[in-house]
């Protein structure tokens, strides 16, 4: 008979990491306090990489028409280079820029920052770097669209992605404050930030196949896994549409002040 509290646990993991997923908020830093607070043991690597992938699904669900229409004129640059098509073969271009500086420090570095940054109070710490970094930029209302993009902003909103593999550092907050000091419009910001959010994803989960084929989850597993696959799909597909329209109205103020409050309660009683 299926464990109960067990099927709950991960729907509830899987709904929770999926919802903070697109936020601003840090779902890794969200997590590890969830696990600490409400006495949840660390579900393990197959676990992190299904709820990662639903997310991925989500995030290519919803951005759909514009990665078609990137994938359509970026290949149409090299038969017709229209400005449209070359608007579009640059920001392909800058996406792989923008993905270099995770993907070597993730490689490199991954395993450490995993073992040493993932403690509760680092996470309080982080979470406030996390909220003084929206505050600041709150209030900017830049001009650049996609065709005004260019290698240095690549580099950088791919150097806050980086730093976003330390838990508590969100990474959709990291890119979007980098990319709206750059002067980009809150919709360019977003929709750069989400699409260079695919090949990262699509990395980790490539980079976990080879450990789900030399530990494969036990078959008494597969309807929490299911589950909190479609909980995390479901999640994070919904919280991603309320935080554009957050976006789009200017309120990143509120997520700021979420994550400083939390960040200080953290830190004073840990």
């Amino acid at each position: 008979m299926m464990d109960f509290y067990l099927v709950l646990k991960y729907l509830f993991l899987g709904v929770f990491q999926g919802f903070t997923e697109p936020i601003p908020i840090s779902s890794s830093g969200h997590l590890v306090l969830a696990q600490y607070f409400l006495g949840i043991e660390e579900p393990g690597l197959t676990f992190e990489i299904l709820v990662n992938t639903a997310s991925l699904f989500a995030v290519l669900l919803v951005y759909r028409a514009d990665i078609w229409r990137l994938i359509v004129n970026g290949l149409g640059y090299f038969k017709e280079k229209t400005p449209e098509n070359k608007r579009d073969f640059h920001f392909i271009a800058y996406l792989i820029i923008g993905t270099i500086p995770a993907g070597v420090i993730g490689v490199l570095y991954g395993d450490f920052i995993e073992e040493n940054l993932s403690y509760v109070v680092t996470i309080g710490i982080t979470l406030i770097i996390t909220g003084t970094a929206l505050w600041l930029i709150r209030n900017l209302r830049g001009r650049k669209n996609d065709g005004d993009l260019n290698v240095k902003d690549a580099l950088i909103i791919g150097l806050a992605q980086a730093v976003a593999l330390i838990p508590g550092i969100s990474r959709s907050g990291a890119t979007i404050v980098a990319a709206m000091a750059r002067g980009m419009k809150a919709e360019t910001a977003l929709r750069y930030s989400f699409l260079l959010y695919i090949p990262v994803s699509f990395g980790v989960m490539l980079l976990g196949i080879s450990d789900l084929i030399e530990e494969p989850p036990a078959a008494s597993m597969a309807i929490p896994y299911i589950l909190a696959f479609i909980g995390s799909l479901v999640a994070s597909y919904f919280s991603l549409k309320w935080f554009m329209n957050i976006m789009a109205k200017g309120n990143l103020k509120y997520f700021a002040i979420y994550c400083l409050v939390v960040g200080v309660l953290v830190v004073i009683f840990i």
